[in-house]
């Protein structure tokens, strides 16, 4: 039976965290060919172990990426379409978060972890896999963005601003798909898409604190489910979009 998936070559960054184990897990079960990069070897080591675990005859991969280094991220871009020929999605798992009691007490360092770990990181994968989405058949790439970048809190600032920046550079990357496409027709085959949520919560989390709600989150294993579910749009439905999977 023919999955879904078969065929499709994914990048999965940030692929050691709660977020990357689950999506690769859905992807490898669908029958992507998955490759995941995290800056820690013994994480991704891990995290890649247990997909295979879960997943008889998964094709996954990984590679230690540094995703604070552009060169290094678009070496990593060229070479995995040298290697397989074509990459057809990337998911930018990579998050981070600091806040503070008030909008006063909030830290500028706060904002320059942010920065790096949210914002910089998102810009070079963007930067260094655009070309070769345009030139697969159905390029997807994905973002987690946050309602908080949405409606603020006083204590949020650094996060929201760094999220805001995020979805504001996806659909700059979104509207490349449009004008840069190489479709006849002038409708795009690529999307960038933007997925919002309250915040995450994995099955560890939920075993951890059995008796608490965590009302609005979103479970690891949904998230994935959508980001595989991404190519079930067509492109141009799905450009630009943010699709929200938690209250408004």
């Amino acid at each position: 039976m023919t999955r879904r998936l078969e065929g499709k070559v994914v990048a999965v960054a940030g692929a050691s965290g709660p977020a990357g184990r689950a999506t690769m897990r859905k992807l490898a079960a669908e029958g992507a060919v998955v490759i995941g990069a995290d800056i820690d070897q013994h994480r991704l080591d891990a995290a890649l172990a247990a997909v295979r675990t879960d997943v008889p005859g998964a094709q996954i991969s990984g590679q230690v990426i540094d995703l604070l280094d552009p060169q290094e991220v678009h070496d990593w871009a060229d070479h995995l379409e040298a290697e397989h020929g074509h990459v057809d999605g990337v998911f930018h798992l990579v998050g981070g978060w600091r806040g503070s009691k008030t909008f006063f007490d909030s830290r500028i360092d706060d904002w320059d972890f942010l920065h790096d770990t949210v914002v910089r990181t998102l810009q070079h994968t963007s930067l260094a896999f655009q070309p070769a989405l345009l030139r697969s058949e159905s390029g997807r790439y994905a973002m987690i963005s946050a309602a908080a970048a949405h409606k603020p809190t006083a204590g949020g600032a650094a996060y929201a601003a760094a999220k805001a920046a995020t979805e504001a550079w996806t659909l700059a990357m979104a509207d490349s798909f449009v004008k840069e496409t190489t479709s006849g027709d002038g409708v795009p085959t690529a999307a960038a898409a933007i997925l919002v949520i309250k915040a995450l919560v994995s099955p560890e989390m939920r075993a951890e604190k059995p008796d608490a709600k965590f009302a609005g989150f979103t479970d690891t294993a949904d998230l994935a489910d959508h980001l595989a579910g991404l190519w079930d749009r067509p492109a141009a439905d799905l450009n630009g979009q943010h699709l929200w999977l938690t209250a408004r």
